[in-house]
């Protein structure tokens, strides 16, 4: 799996476009700018973004090849962001050290991926935001982008009871229309989750 992403993001292009993914923009762009943990960055387009309005921004992969690629975005845009090589198998947390948390097509096995849930609720402080987008189920009958492997992908129903402890904002099922870089390109089925501690 490493060495796939090492492949893709040693393009010249990004793989997922310099821009920022929509729904994370339309979302953080509500909030006043803090402190932002970006999990599964890879050429750090959300972070770069958050970045630019003013937010202090931790983010991580697995992809040295994606962080050079982030930093590279970093500083032609002006900013800075810290951006460590880690393992989301072994993520540990800083017990309540986020104002935000963005999760954005970070697709997981189930056992990492609920990992990475208690990591995440555990980082954001009290009254923190969790911004999330993925691909739900019905995505398998897409062209747009994703896992192949089912367990991999996320429904509204699953982030409402990981998620219990805190106050659900939005959870919902949608298909949207995605133009993100060569790899997210045209209708996909995707849960976008809101929620705060």
């Amino acid at each position: 799996m490493e060495n796939m992403w090492e492949e893709r993001y040693g393009a010249k292009e990004y793989a997922y476009g310099r821009e920022p993914n929509e729904f994370f923009r339309q979302e953080i762009v509500k909030l006043p700018a803090g402190k932002v943990l970006v999990p599964g960055a890879g050429e750090g387009r959300d972070a770069v973004y958050a970045a630019t309005l003013g937010w202090s921004v931790d983010a991580f992969d697995l992809s040295e090849r994606g962080r050079d690629k982030a930093l590279q975005l970093a500083g032609e845009s002006g900013v800075a962001i810290d951006y460590a090589i880690t393992d989301a198998a072994v993520y540990q947390a800083e017990p309540e050290s986020y104002d935000a948390v963005a999760l954005i097509y970070f697709h997981l096995p189930p056992a990492i991926s609920a990992h990475m849930y208690r990591e995440v609720a555990k980082a954001l402080r009290p009254g923190g935001v969790l911004i999330l987008e993925a691909f739900n189920p019905k995505q398998l009958n897409n062209t747009s982008g994703g896992p192949k492997d089912i367990t991999w992908l996320v429904t509204a129903e699953l982030l409402r009871q990981v998620f219990s402890d805190m106050k659900i904002v939005l959870c919902a099922e949608e298909r949207v229309m995605l133009s993100e870089g060569a790899y997210h390109q045209g209708v996909a089925d995707v849960v976008r989750l809101v929620a705060v501690k």
